[in-house]
């Protein structure tokens, strides 16, 4: 990135301007590459969208909250800023935890929610919607959660205990994970001896 006529200019080759681009970013800059992306979307956007997206972050997180709270619990009452904080309460008794609610996702074709966090929430989901979700995928998604949150209830605890069963990966053995991790890629003769 280079000062120019216009504000900012990313340069990528030397031979794209007379200025002397810095080159290209190494290890030792730490977050340097998140400061220029953010840099660049606020500068896309400019004061006025940048309040914009604001906005809509805190207006798609509240639609979800207000949308859900009638089958999930919310630990808080009133409105929230850019997520939308639930608990496990709306899971008791029906054998589901807040981790198999979460791979019950993956099937349905989203990424999970945070879970667990923050630590004071017993059982946390947080959601965080995008400030550039349409209402119509925010409608979406919230649907997927109150047809998970029937089948809970519903008792079809098979269709949350064995998720994900769509994705390419299977529900894995978080446990074995994170005591024996594998941290490169190995032939599958090496991850069997591995497991062995």
């Amino acid at each position: 990135m280079v000062a120019g006529e216009n504000g900012f200019d990313l340069i990528e080759l030397e031979a794209q301007s007379a200025n002397q681009p810095f080159g290209r970013m190494v290890a030792f800059h730490g977050q340097m590459g998140m400061f220029v992306r953010a840099l660049s979307y606020m500068k896309s956007h400019g004061s006025d969208g940048l309040r914009q997206v604001a906005e809509d972050a805190v207006l798609n997180a509240n639609y979800v909250l207000a949308s859900l709270q009638d089958v999930m619990t919310a630990p808080f009452a009133g409105p929230c800023m850019h997520e939308a904080l639930f608990d496990d309460g709306f899971l008791k008794g029906t054998g589901i935890d807040t981790l198999d609610f979460a791979k019950a996702m993956i099937d349905e074709g989203y990424h999970p929610m945070t879970m667990y966090f923050p630590l004071v929430v017993h059982g946390a989901m947080l959601i965080e919607p995008t400030e550039t979700e349409s209402r119509d995928t925010l409608d979406l998604f919230i649907a997927t959660l109150r047809d998970l949150v029937r089948s809970a209830n519903a008792g079809e605890t098979e269709r949350f205990t064995n998720a994900p069963e769509l994705a390419p990966r299977r529900r894995l053995d978080e446990t074995r994970a994170a005591r024996q991790p594998i941290l490169r890629w190995q032939a599958a003769e090496e991850t069997a001896q591995a497991a062995e």
